[in-house]
């Protein structure tokens, strides 16, 4: 295995800032899995779900995936939501499933300054029963998928990074 570490979890848990943070401490690089998909396929993942569905968009997550076992190390990966799901990502790296109650990704979602614009961007976020009972069907998947479970529910930036670099040596 590399030496990557790949942070897995519901979408809007924090997962972006989490691994920016983490790779400021641990002067290391950070990629998106989302961010990669969009610069690959020129348009935004809301626009590719509305243009060609759920499963295309999972097709170049694998791609992705892959493309990140062969040419990347030494790098925090954030995921998409979905992106736990691929083939082969404990190949990848260490997998980090950042942990939280649904009720508290909404009220972290909520209170950003921009929360329209983050509901905006999650195309599955957009019937807020459909998310839950989604999340409801992720979390012991995410659970079995981690290497390591980090609680972020009530948890500062800090705390969180400190715990993670704590369970990863």
């Amino acid at each position: 295995m590399n030496k990557n570490i790949i942070i897995i979890g519901f979408m809007g848990v924090g997962k972006g800032t989490v691994a920016r943070a983490l790779a400021k401490k641990n002067n290391m690089f950070v990629i998106d899995s989302d961010d990669l998909i969009e610069s690959m396929e020129n348009r935004e993942i809301k626009t590719i779900f509305k243009e060609d569905g759920e499963q295309y968009f999972r097709n170049l997550e694998t791609k992705t995936a892959k493309w990140l076992n062969k040419h990347v190390t030494n790098t925090i990966i954030s995921t998409g939501g979905g992106f736990f799901k691929v083939d082969g990502l404990n190949k990848i790296g260490k997998v980090i499933y950042l942990m939280s109650s649904f009720e508290s990704i909404i009220q972290r979602i909520k209170a950003q300054t921009n929360y329209k614009k983050k509901f905006n961007k999650r195309p599955l976020l957009k019937d807020i029963d459909r998310a839950k009972k989604l999340f409801n069907e992720r979390v012991s998947l995410y659970e079995a998928k981690a290497d390591i479970i980090i609680n972020v529910e009530k948890q500062n930036i800090d705390k969180i990074t400190n715990k993670i670099l704590e369970e990863i040596k």
